[in-house]
């Protein structure tokens, strides 16, 4: 089974176990298809934790794929802006995207299929375009004003000047070249290659502080998930830095009622 947010994305998965992959194949397609048609959303610039239960060793792995600050962005630095809280948007929010080398270490350690075989959907859909959904379209027009001002926005995810409408083409043949590169390439070619240099280069520009050495130094983690029992259950969730403990800080409130 197969659930996503965007049909292009759950096909993606399906064709994935159709031509003889498994679960972590199929979600890897799906993920890189989400982060073509639901931008606002996902990305190669996000990052990743996965939970991924091996029936044949009967072993529970947690993968931690998130990226840290940037080296150069300190706390003294926040002091100077007076700001006592990170940003939500614009260059002090952004810290190192761990999507792509989480993709890589799930697909290293269990995947079946090859990386290009399992991006072609992604690249398909972000080359010849795609049907942008209802929902879709619905919260792309809703961040659009917010994001208008910043470099290569509009460029990139506005037609003439406006988010997609409901069931109209779009495309992103620049995030096709950049799923290209890791597909023939791997992970180094964002981390160490050229859309790392890019990277840089254009966070220079803006005034941010990812750096090519923050890219280049960029790890996932495999880390043991934590659980609580519920009602007879054991739920399995990541340790912090994601919020997954929340969930069982909550259920083990609600077993008092």
């Amino acid at each position: 089974m197969a659930a996503t947010s965007q049909p292009l994305a759950t096909l993606a998965a399906i064709e994935a176990l159709q031509a003889g992959g498994n679960a972590i194949d199929a979600a890897i397609a799906a993920n890189a298809v989400l982060g073509v048609t639901e931008p606002m959303s996902c990305g190669l610039g996000g990052d990743l934790f996965a939970i991924v239960w091996e029936a044949q060793t009967k072993q529970l792995y947690g993968l931690n794929a998130s990226g840290r600050s940037p080296r150069g962005l300190t706390l003294e630095e926040f002091e100077r802006r007076k700001l006592r809280y990170v940003p939500t948007t614009g260059p002090l929010s952004v810290s190192v995207p761990g999507c792509v080398d989480g993709w890589t270490e799930l697909h290293q350690r269990f995947g079946k299929l090859p990386l290009a075989r399992i991006l072609a959907p992604a690249i398909h859909h972000a080359r010849e375009g795609f049907p942008v959904t209802q929902v879709i379209a619905h919260s792309w027009k809703g961040i659009a004003p917010a994001f208008r001002q910043k470099a290569g926005f509009a460029a990139v995810f506005l037609i003439d000047g406006r988010s997609p409408a409901h069931g109209e083409t779009f495309r992103n043949p620049a995030l096709a070249k950049s799923l290209e590169q890791i597909a023939q390439s791997g992970r180094d070619s964002f981390y160490r290659g050229p859309i790392a240099h890019e990277l840089d280069e254009y966070m220079r520009e803006v005034g941010g502080f990812l750096q090519y050495e923050d890219l280049a130094e960029h790890k996932s983690e495999w880390v043991d998930p934590v659980s609580v029992e519920y009602r007879g259950y054991d739920v399995w969730e990541l340790p912090p830095n994601g919020q997954g403990i929340c969930a069982l800080q909550i259920l083990q409130i609600l077993k008092g009622f």
